[in-house]
C-alpha cells in the first residue's frame, strides 16, 4: 500500500513482469509531477509524463507531451508556461494544496 493509501507500490520486478505477461514494451503513465516533464524508470520499461507546466503556478517544472510516429518512435515534445498576460486576465488564485 502507498503511504497515501490510495494505491500500491511497485518496483522494476513487478513491472518488467507485467509488461511482459502483457506483451508490453513501455508503460506510460501520468498523474504525478516530475521536474523534467518525463522521467523513465526500471531500465526504460515505464515512462511518467506530465503535462501542467509550472503546476499550481508554484512548482517550476518543465512539462511534456509524449508522441509515436508509425514506427513507434518515440518523441517528447518539452514546454514551460505562459507568461501571465499584463491585463491580469490570466492571472488566478493559488490551491492551498501546495501552500
Amino acid at each position: 500500500m502507498s503511504p497515501r493509501g490510495a494505491g500500491y507500490l511497485f518496483g522494476a520486478k513487478v513491472t518488467q513482469e507485467f509488461n511482459q505477461i502483457n506483451g508490453l514494451d513501455l508503460i506510460c503513465r501520468a498523474h504525478q509531477l516530475v521536474q523534467e516533464g518525463y522521467k523513465y524508470m526500471f531500465d526504460n520499461s515505464l515512462v511518467t509524463v506530465w503535462s501542467a507546466p509550472n503546476y499550481c503556478y508554484r512548482c517550476g517544472n518543465v512539462a511534456a507531451i509524449l508522441s509515436f510516429d508509425e514506427n513507434l518512435e518515440r518523441d517528447f515534445k518539452l514546454f514551460r508556461e505562459v507568461a501571465e498576460s499584463s491585463d491580469g486576465f490570466n492571472q488566478r488564485a493559488l490551491v492551498p494544496y501546495f501552500l
